[in-house]
C-alpha cells in the first residue's frame, strides 16, 4: 500500500508529495532520516545503501540525535541553514595532533622523550586554533563543544607556559639545581595536580557523552585515563624523582587512541555526499534517544503490517 512523504520546497513555496514504494520505506527503516527517505535523496540518487549508522542532515527533522562530527552528545537543531561552517572537525584535528605529538614522547618512541617540540604546537594549533574553534562553537549555540574545545585550547597553552624552556620558569621555581631532588618531587606533585584536575573535568564531559556515539564516548573515555595514568606518574615517582615509567607509558598510548578517535570524529564531521563516497558510520549506544527511535519506528511497522 503506498503512502506519501511531504516536505516543503522553500523555492516553490508549497507541499512536495512522491509515493513511497516498499523499496523507500524499507530504507527508511534501517535508519535513514528516522524512517523516510527525503525526496532530495530520492531525486539525488543516493541513500548511502540504507546504512543505518550513516549520518545525514537533510533539515526535514525536529532534532537529530547525538554526533562527535559536530561535537554535540544530545538531540540538537538542524544546522543546513546556519551562518557558518561547523567548526567542530577544526577543533578536534587541533586537539587530535598535539595530542599526538605529545603521546609519541611520553611513550619515549625512538629515544626521544624531552617534551620541547610539543610547545610549538601546542601554542599554535592545539592551544590557539582550538580554542577559536571553541569560540566558533559558542557562537552556533553548542555549549557542549564550546566548553570542551576552549577549555582543551586552554590546556594546550598553559601545559605549552609549563614546557617553555627557560621563558616562564615554572620548573625552575620548584628545582633550584641539578640536584634537587626535594625541589624535583615538588614539581612532579604539583604537576600531578594540574593532570589530577583535568581528569576531574574531562569525567565531567564523559558523564555527557554516555547517551551519544560509541566514538564520540570513546574519545573522553580514553582521554580521561591519559590524563589519570600521567598524574599517577607524577605521584608515584622514584626516589630520585623521576616519573613512573610504566604509567606514564600507559598515559601516552590511551593519549594515541584518544588522538586518532578524535580524527575519526572530525572525519564524521567532514566526510559526506558533497566530496566522500562514503559516510562514517557513527554507531550509537542502544540505550541512546537514536537507538530506541529506531526499535520504537521498527515495532510501529511491524504492528501496522
Amino acid at each position: 500500500m503506498a503512502t506519501t512523504t511531504g516536505t516543503a520546497d522553500p523555492n516553490l513555496n508549497k507541499e512536495y508529495h512522491e509515493p513511497m514504494t516498499q523499496d523507500h520505506a524499507s530504507n527508511g527503516l534501517n535508519g535513514v532520516n528516522g524512517g523516510h527517505i527525503s525526496p532530495v535523496h530520492q531525486r539525488g540518487g543516493y541513500d548511502y545503501g540504507g546504512n543505518p549508522l550513516a549520518h545525514t542532515n537533510t533539515g526535514e527533522s525536529a532534532r537529530f540525535p547525538a554526533f562527535g562530527g559536530e561535537f554535540q552528545p544530545g538531540l540538537y537543531k538542524p544546522t543546513n541553514h546556519r551562518k557558518f561552517a561547523n567548526p567542530a572537525p577544526l577543533g578536534l584535528s587541533a586537539f587530535a595532533l598535539t595530542t599526538f605529538v605529545l603521546s609519541l614522547l611520553n611513550i619515549g618512541v625512538r629515544g626521544v622523550t624531552v617534551p620541547n617540540m610539543v610547545v610549538a604546537v601546542a601554542f599554535g594549533y592545539g592551544g590557539l586554533v582550538q580554542l577559536l574553534a571553541g569560540m566558533w562553537e559558542m557562537a552556533v549555540g553548542n555549549t557542549f563543544g564550546a566548553t570542551a574545545l576552549s577549555s582543551y585550547g586552554g590546556f594546550w597553552i598553559s601545559l605549552a607556559i609549563v614546557l617553555t624552556p627557560g621563558g616562564f620558569d615554572i620548573e625552575g621555581a620548584y628545582i633550584t639545581s641539578a640536584t634537587d631532588v626535594a625541589g624535583t618531587r615538588d614539581f612532579n606533585n604539583a604537576f600531578g595536580y594540574f593532570l589530577i584536575g583535568w581528569f576531574i573535568f574531562t569525567t565531567l564531559l564523559l558523564i555527557c557523552t554516555l547517551r551519544s556515539t560509541v566514538a564520540f564516548f570513546l574519545l573522553f573515555f580514553f582521554l580521561d585515563l591519559a590524563f589519570l595514568f600521567l598524574a599517577i606518574a607524577r605521584f608515584q615517582q622514584s626516589s630520585a624523582g623521576a616519573p613512573n615509567v610504566a604509567c606514564n607509558k600507559a598515559g601516552g598510548y590511551f593519549g594515541i587512541f584518544a588522538a586518532f578517535v578524535a580524527w575519526y570524529n572530525a572525519l564524521a564531521g567532514l566526510a559526506d555526499d558533497s566530496n566522500s563516497f562514503f559516510v562514517i558510520p557513527v554507531a550509537h549506544f542502544p540505550w541512546s534517544d537514536k537507538a530506541r527511535r529506531s526499535r520504537s519506528d521498527e515495532k510501529s511497522e511491524r504492528e501496522t503490517v
